[in-house]
């Protein structure tokens, strides 16, 4: 072949590997593979775009690998494949970085610092390793268009991304709802489902069993308390309700000198061999009791109508008590079913009763917890021991479980109601398991199994 030169059996790996891509740049191959396929079917791939704020790693190596192979593959089953680079100059990574250089770590800071100089340092750093990461697609041999990149900040691709949430504003699948989602208050987003999965760490939370002493009609103690178990101390704050199952069997017990409510699967696991049962009821029967609240000293004195024993499809008996203390703030089954027994109005989002701010921390209506962080290991044991100072506390130990932390800053997640704009996804569930059908899926049980699982489950 002309210009061909024989392999110099001397020389190392690394130098073949230099003299190949020597010759594919000086023979320009890749724009001649795509010249030679000049109307022949378009098979087209645009890279999801890295962030060149940051230099790439061994795992970009890997997943560029998959994404030459494929290209390479159609290309030699005669399709034209055209290979468009792209690079994300928006998002979360982008500010981190920036705030790493600037000492920052929460939102109020980029507001002292100023918004359009952030947003200034943040357009500066977008491409900082670009060039890092244009040798590293050479190296790998690597098939891209990297003259004519698709660029986030540009003013083309983000009217697409305006056109495309117009065209959902006009369908009427874009509104603004109130929902219970995995918060980082560190970061001061919302994460989505597959970016709570990358975070999950093990951890040792202290569980609690706490009691809520029940009234009479005169709003005095009966001397019974139902017994309530929570992993999340924090949220008792926020506690509005207690949910019970309706038909599950549920008795009061004497343990020495109280008298406690628990369902009764689980009687002997919570209370032990020695507990008395003294009545056995249904969970129907406790809907509508009262109980003392609120749990910690509030300002405010709590949310009207609340204080009450609801009925919770979601209550088992599988741990705990089956008796939940209901945060409709901070869990979604809570606040589902307190916003159907009225506690608060769903479509006003100002009655949500939510002592904790965007971030992380305990509002003046807390006593005594004003402005510190929820997740605090300090503030867990400082409510631990309020609640048993107060007589509330009943038994306290160590829970070891995975706990979602943000996969961008290690902050534990909270899981808070707040407002955001959504996209309606359910309306066209159909046309998505339709259009799932239609992919050709590698591993082939994704189709049906991960991923469509979650298009049959989509909310």
């Amino acid at each position: 072949m002309p210009g061909f030169r024989p392999v110099d059996a001397k020389q190392s790996f690394p130098e073949l590997e230099e003299r190949l891509l020597e010759r594919w740049q000086e023979r320009e191959v890749f724009q001649r593979s795509l010249a030679q396929r000049e109307g022949a079917e378009i098979w087209s791939f645009y890279e999801g775009p890295p962030t060149a704020n940051g230099r790439p790693g061994s795992h970009h190596v890997l997943a560029r690998v998959f994404k030459d192979v494929y290209p390479r593959y159609r290309s030699m089953c005669g399709y034209r494949v055209p290979r468009k680079a792209g690079w994300d100059c928006h998002g979360l990574p982008v500010e981190l970085e920036v705030e790493k250089q600037l000492g920052i770590s929460s939102k109020q800071e980029i507001e002292e610092y100023g918004i359009a100089e952030f947003n200034r340092r943040c357009r500066e750093s977008v491409f900082e390793y670009v060039e890092e990461w244009n040798r590293l697609t050479e190296r790998i041999g690597f098939w891209i268009d990297l003259d004519d990149p698709y660029v986030t900040l540009d003013d083309s691709y983000i009217e697409s991304v305006w056109w495309s949430l117009k065209r959902l504003w006009d369908d009427e699948r874009l509104y603004e709802g109130h929902k219970v989602v995995p918060y980082c208050p560190r970061c001061g987003t919302a994460l989505s489902s597959h970016e709570v999965a990358l975070g999950y760490q093990e951890v040792e939370d202290p569980s609690i069993y706490v009691r809520f002493p029940l009234l009479a009609e005169d709003g005095s103690e009966t001397g019974e308390s139902l017994l309530v178990w929570t992993t999340t101390p924090w949220t008792l704050p926020g506690n509005v309700a207690v949910a019970a199952a309706p038909e599950v069997a549920y008795v009061k017990a004497r343990v020495g000198e109280e008298t406690l409510i628990v369902a009764e699967p689980l009687l002997e696991k919570v209370l032990g061999e020695e507990a008395e049962v003294l009545e056995r009821l249904r969970g129907s029967d406790l809907l509508g009791a009262r109980y003392r609240g609120p749990v910690f000293e509030l300002a405010a004195g709590g949310p009207a109508n609340a204080f009450r024993v609801l009925a919770g499809d979601f209550v088992t008996t599988e741990d705990g008590t089956g008796l939940v203390h209901i945060a409709p703030a901070f869990g979604e089954d809570d606040y589902r079913v307190a916003a159907e027994n009225e506690i608060f109005d769903p479509t006003s989002h100002g009655t949500l009763y939510n002592p904790v701010g965007l971030d992380g921390k305990f509002d003046r209506r807390v006593v005594g917890f004003e402005g510190r962080f929820v997740k605090d290991p300090e503030v867990t044991a400082a409510l631990i021991t309020d609640l048993g100072r107060r007589g509330l506390l009943f038994r306290e130990q160590v829970y070891e479980h995975a706990y979602p932390h943000c996969w961008r800053c290690g902050t534990p997640l909270l899981y808070y109601a707040k407002s955001s704009w959504y996209v309606a996804t359910s309306q066209v569930r159909e046309q998505l398991l339709a259009n799932n059908e239609t992919i050709g899926w590698r591993p082939e049980h994704i189709k049906t199994g991960r991923f469509g699982r979650w298009l049959e489950g989509n909310g």
